[in-house]
């Protein structure tokens, strides 16, 4: 079912990038994407549309979650946390051609909990990180990995 869930949520942050963001803002030059979309009446960046869903998802209590997670996250929020957030991302690191996939208990509840590798697929993800004030890793690549989509499910 992780598989599946993240199945999903990689085939709509790849359509997003490509055929709106991609499209409207680099290829035509539209509309500009940026972090203060709402101020510059612009388009949300990819990692933005993420947890824009994830915070929809959980507001409808389905017990499962999904996020971005990473040792060096430009948001706060989305830094590693948990031992096994931390384990998995230093696996994936490692081997980034292997998902991971563990059995954690958050505030008494057991979750099956799958990590999945988030690569740097083009030159604005790796440019906008890179110059990012708050990105505290300066040397991505395209490529590289930035972090892991984290998918939880209540077991």
């Amino acid at each position: 079912m992780a598989d599946a869930i993240h199945d999903v949520i990689e085939a709509d942050r790849a359509v997003y990038a490509e055929l709106v963001v991609n499209r409207l803002a680099i290829e035509e030059e539209v509309i500009e994407a940026s972090e203060e979309y709402h101020e510059n009446s612009a388009l949300p960046l990819p990692a933005q549309m993420l947890r824009a869903s994830a915070e929809k998802v959980r507001d409808k209590k389905s017990g499962f979650s999904f996020s971005l997670v990473s040792p060096w996250p430009i948001n706060s929020q989305n830094k590693v946390k948990s031992d096994v957030e931390v384990k998995g991302m230093n696996s994936i690191l490692k081997n980034p051609a292997v998902n991971v996939y563990s059995e954690e208990i958050i505030a008494g509840k057991k979750y099956f909990t799958a990590l999945y590798p988030d690569i740097a697929v083009s030159n604005s993800c790796v440019s906008c990180h890179n110059n990012h004030k708050d990105s505290p890793k300066k040397d991505f690549k395209v490529n590289d990995v930035m972090g892991a989509v984290m998918v939880r499910i209540p077991l």
